[in-house]
């Protein structure tokens, strides 16, 4: 300690982090590895004396949420990393870092530990949204760890002669930091939790099958994503011929794109995510065409992790995810039926025959509501329990508190869980989202049980037996376990997703 202040030693060089009031010490925007553009994470360098690290580093660069969301989701961007330049004309590409929250800074320790990887659709979000502060974490005796990684173009954009999928490069990155330095923090390299939500779990979904990251981390928690979410090579060359185009980039290499002004870049993939909305066509976007992401991680297909992957899984989903894109933009009571049926089609349903299933428990529901069920099963929940499926042991949980905002319509929707799980129901970044007056004892009941699944690997309740109960922990006003929630539901999809 010097004059009160935390201070460990990693193996770049020391850090200074700050005390907070309730004895958890941060240590905030560590590098843990340097971006070249387009290419591969490399080690950061290391230094001389101790590094102050009481503030966020740099971010990455992106363009701001689309109203409305922009009032909704948790975001932020701090200077730095955002495609400006030193006073050396080098452009600053120091947002390769990450934040740690400990209550027993120095080795010795062995705590839990938990890496927390963002969402945004690969192309928003930071680790230092005051959102997803790791104090509440920390306090309970697991210690906590934020990170940024590279978005959009820069981090996933099919490009021949350099890797794909450079934002899970970074992912991995960190987790390696992770390994080489978290005892130092007070944390156990054996006991390493990644968790997600969105895209971070979605990253989450393919870095179970990767080789790289074996070893890494011994538990996983994906909420709201798993591993159906991605572009085949074909799908993401489409991407990059369009993202060409747009920029007058003739000969789409690596050079080329990183030549243009990131602000350019920034904007032609704003443009690019809302030409695919405005015209879905699967011939002109491949996977992008559904899903609505130009920028995913780049697969050859599926790929779910083996039975005996080593990594203990808890995995889920909100009730209402979907009404997120439809209540704050006003399309919930204007999309038609027709809309609905063609949607389920092109999900791979009979709309004959399911949308009838979907309508028997939702008998008033106007066609809005019910695409909210449908496309909340294809995106989030039908994927979530495909994973549980596939790793027996795994753990599943369903988040249904519903928020009182836009006269309680917001509902259960995508992304409302956070402020929960982070038991940080008092910042006033969440307040838009969940409302006014959130209960202390749903955060309680979730954010207890992932310290619980970090610590020991049960959060709590009995595993998902997909041959039996498939039991089902749903977080409510009232929380406890449920066998197999809207089961007939959750059988449409057989063979189809």
């Amino acid at each position: 300690m010097t004059h009160g202040e935390p201070v460990c030693t990693t193996r770049q060089g020391a850090v200074r982090g700050r005390l907070n009031g309730s004895g958890v010490s941060a240590f905030l925007g560590i590098p843990y590895a340097a971006a070249h553009p387009f290419a591969p994470p490399v080690g950061p360098e290391p230094w001389q004396g101790v590094r102050d690290a009481s503030a966020y580093g740099p971010t990455a660069p992106k363009v701001p949420y689309a109203p409305p969301f922009d009032a909704l989701i948790p975001e932020d961007s701090i200077p730095g990393g955002d495609g400006e330049h030193g006073k050396d004309g080098e452009q600053d590409r120091d947002f390769l870092n990450l934040n740690v929250w400990t209550p027993s800074p120095g080795p010795g320790s062995r705590l839990p530990v938990l890496v927390w990887l963002h969402g945004g659709a690969f192309a928003n979000g930071s680790g230092s949204a005051s959102a997803y502060n790791g104090s509440a974490f920390a306090r309970d005796g697991v210690v906590c760890v934020t990170l940024n990684y590279r978005l959009g173009a820069e981090g996933f954009l099919h490009l021949d002669g350099v890797p794909d999928n450079r934002g899970l490069l970074d992912q991995i990155a960190a987790l390696e930091w992770v390994q080489d330095n978290i005892e130092a923090f007070g944390g156990d390299p054996d006991r390493v939790t990644v968790f997600g939500e969105s895209a971070g779990a979605m990253s989450i979904g393919v870095l179970l099958t990767m080789a790289r990251s074996h070893g890494l981390f011994r538990r996983a928690i994906l909420q709201s994503g798993a591993a159906h979410h991605f572009l085949r090579p074909e799908s993401a060359r489409l991407i990059t011929a369009r993202l060409a185009e747009k920029l007058a980039v003739a000969d789409p290499t690596h050079e080329a794109f990183a030549a243009l002004p990131p602000p350019e870049l920034l904007r032609a993939q704003a443009e690019l995510r809302a030409e695919i909305g405005a015209r879905p066509d699967p011939a002109l976007w491949g996977e992008a065409a559904l899903n609505m992401m130009p920028f995913e991680p780049v697969t050859d297909g599926l790929r779910l992790p083996a039975p005996e992957c080593g990594v203990e899984l808890l995995v889920g989903s909100n009730r209402e995810e979907y009404r997120l894109f439809l209540v704050p933009t006003e399309r919930l009571d204007v999309l038609s039926e027709r809309k609905l049926r063609a949607t389920a089609a092109a999900y791979g349903l009979d709309p004959d025959k399911a949308l009838p299933v979907y309508r028997e428990t939702r008998p008033d529901a106007v066609p809005g509501e019910i695409f909210d069920a449908v496309a909340t099963d294809w995106f989030y929940r039908i994927p979530a329990i495909r994973l549980a499926e596939a790793v027996p042991g795994s753990y599943m949980y369903e988040f249904a508190r519903r928020s009182p905002r836009f006269d309680g319509r917001l509902g259960a929707c995508h992304g409302s869980e956070l402020a929960f799980v982070f038991d940080n129901l008092h910042d006033p970044a969440y307040a838009p989202m969940i409302g006014d007056g959130p209960r202390q004892e749903v955060a309680d009941a979730m954010h207890g049980a992932w310290v619980a699944f970090a610590t020991t690997g049960d959060p709590g309740w009995a595993p998902y037996d997909a041959a039996g109960s498939r039991t089902t922990m749903v977080f409510d006003e009232e929380s406890g376990p449920v066998a197999d929630p809207r089961a007939q539901e959750r059988a449409l999809w057989d063979g189809v997703r």
